[in-house]
């Protein structure tokens, strides 16, 4: 079995795979601090919980957006598990060709999702990818991989309105039944996802204008992702575990390489 890690903003989440198959999935806030025994425990308890023998586990790949925590969750893998983890970063095989100008500044997460969706769809690809930030990335038909869009996310966006305005409080997120909204939570709710849905519309709009992919595919990803891909047709596909998947593909193309 396979342990893949995203360590994101927000949370880390864990998946296990058994040969192609995702068996569990669970998280843990980023931002609260631990050790590596903080770490590992949490861990190995996670696994109990979900059915999962740690002992079974045999390798581990781990893409990480905040660094701070690295060293206490490679610590806990390699105490906890005995393993050492594959790090998704510079001179990890992708499969991919990473034409940016400076690929040393894309994050790993968006490199496993571009070379999930490149393995899983083909291209040309436009994979977004709705967490902390909102990510668009493009892949070609040949896979080359250098061009994205960065914006703010919802719960970035959300967490604006109500820390920096003195009288809107603190809302779910979610569609409210109209536009039309005559009241300040769903006037937020409205602003929020409406407004997601028109950047991404207008985003993959103006890629396909100016790439001249009029068959580019068009996948999401990512906790809110789902909310936006419901609501419309500039998305062609909604795939919850991408992420996840593509750790797993990046792991087995790099097996032979550390064995």
């Amino acid at each position: 079995m396979i342990l893949v890690v995203d360590v994101g903003n927000t949370n880390i989440t864990y998946g296990v795979f058994a040969g192609k198959r995702l068996m569990t999935t669970f998280r843990m806030m980023t931002k609260t601090p631990r050790t590596s025994d903080e770490y590992g425990i949490s861990l190995r308890e996670m696994l109990r919980s979900n059915q999962v023998d740690a002992s079974r586990i045999d390798g581990a790949i781990i893409a990480s957006v905040v660094p701070n925590v690295m060293h206490a969750l490679i610590g806990a893998i390699r105490h906890y598990l005995k393993i050492e983890p594959l790090l998704v970063g510079s001179g990890i095989k992708t499969g991919i060709q990473i034409t940016a100008e400076n690929p040393r500044e894309i994050g790993p997460d968006r490199i496993v999702d571009v070379v999930a969706a490149y393995e899983k769809y083909g291209g040309p690809i436009l994979v977004l990818d709705f967490g902390t930030a909102t990510t668009y990335d493009l892949v070609t038909e040949d896979g080359k991989f250098g061009v994205g869009i960065t914006a703010p996310g919802i719960r970035i966006s959300a967490k604006a309105l109500w820390e920096d305005t003195a009288k809107l409080p603190e809302i779910e997120i979610k569609k409210p039944a109209s536009i039309l909204a005559r009241e300040t939570v769903s006037s937020m709710q409205a602003g929020l996802v409406y407004g997601q849905i028109g950047q991404t519309e207008y985003i993959v709009r103006q890629v396909k204008a100016e790439t001249g992919y009029e068959n580019l595919k068009v996948v999401a990803t990512g906790g809110l992702g789902r909310i936006i891909a419901d609501e419309t047709d500039a998305i062609d596909f909604y795939d919850g575990s991408l992420t996840l998947e593509g750790l797993l593909i990046l792991y087995e193309k790099n097996r032979k390489a550390r064995a």
